[in-house]
């Protein structure tokens, strides 16, 4: 599989670019273990152009982590054709489109999803962009609107004709959400629709890399792009359940390997913030009885010292658990 120039191993499983969630230090985690691509939290056109700082530091990339794509969103035609030109001097792997973000704040004022109600304005967006830059430029959609507009079949053509690279599609509608099943035989369809020739990603209710595989049997996807399964969880990539190595002491020390790498990167007030969505949504802490107290005062630690104390305590919990099994 081939985006561009950029090579990827049979049947990759990528990192989706998620706001709050995939900063450099997640994405260097998930790299470790094996994702084949990472994206950046998406990034504001209109707040890059006005150079707002707190957008600008989203550009920041490391080699570790490559091949990495920043991924942009906005409704107007030159500030997302400007912003591309700013993306492109960040020195990312390609440049990803957000035609898919279904938050009101975004889809509600015509940028990401709300773009598949101004199908034409999308278009022109991705053929001045794709124009305007020499690097590959990607897009990730969903399937239409509402399930009375289902589009995508349609629209994966047309994209194509842009001069995209490769399409990602998220098997849910706009009205949606991120509620009920995504429907992957349409992303099916499309990737093997004989005019559909560049890489199509699928994207939706993937949560662990078993069931990756199975969507490479099932609808033949190049990729298969991972998002909200991540939390908590960045060695997901690599995890199988015959081929797990990790212990949960080990899966500890990620986490806690992830307070650290936010706390450096930011502070200690705001990497305990960006800690906290991965500790409430890790899986690894499911089941541990007369848990309530323990999950109160870790999502309410305000010092790296409290809260690496709380996970060591968990630990040692696990491991008691462990041995009286």
């Amino acid at each position: 599989m081939k985006i561009g120039n950029i090579e990827f191993g049979p049947r990759p499983l990528f990192l989706a670019p998620m706001e709050d969630v995939t900063d450099i230090g997640f994405r260097m985690l998930c790299k470790r273990f094996g994702a084949a691509m990472v994206y950046t939290e998406f990034v504001s056109a209109e707040a890059l152009v006005r150079s707002v700082q707190s957008t600008v530091n989203k550009l920041t990339i490391s080699d570790e982590e490559r091949p990495v794509g920043i991924q942009i969103y906005g409704r107007d035609t030159d500030a997302m054709v400007e912003a591309a030109r700013i993306v492109e001097q960040a020195g990312p792997d390609l440049i990803d489109l957000n035609f898919g973000c279904p938050v009101k704040k975004v889809a509600g004022k015509g940028a990401g999803a709300g773009m598949l109600q101004n199908i034409p304005l999308m278009l022109d967006i991705t053929r001045r962009v794709v124009d305007a830059v020499r690097l590959p430029v990607t897009v990730k959609t969903r399937l239409g609107w509402d399930s009375d507009h289902l589009v995508i079949t349609e629209l994966a053509e047309q994209l194509q004709d842009c001069g995209i690279a490769a399409l990602t599609i998220h098997g849910r509608t706009r009205a949606q959400m991120y509620t009920g099943q995504a429907d992957w035989s349409l992303i099916g369809e499309i990737k093997n629709n004989p005019r559909i020739k560049i890489p199509i990603i699928g994207n939706g209710d993937i949560t662990s890399a078993e069931e990756a595989q199975q969507a490479f049997n099932r609808y033949g996807v190049d990729a298969v792009m991972i998002g909200r399964a991540t939390f908590g969880r960045p060695w997901i990539f690599g995890e199988t359940s015959r081929t797990s190595s990790l212990t949960l002491s080990d899966k500890i020390d990620i986490l806690i390997e992830m307070l650290n790498i936010n706390v450096e990167r930011i502070d200690e007030y705001r990497g305990i913030l960006h800690t906290r969505r991965h500790l409430a949504a890790t899986p690894i802490f499911k089941g541990i009885p007369d848990f309530r107290q323990t999950r109160i005062a870790m999502l309410r630690a305000e010092t790296v010292a409290e809260l690496t104390a709380i996970l060591e305590d968990i630990r040692k919990r696990l491991t008691e658990q462990t041995i009286e099994s």
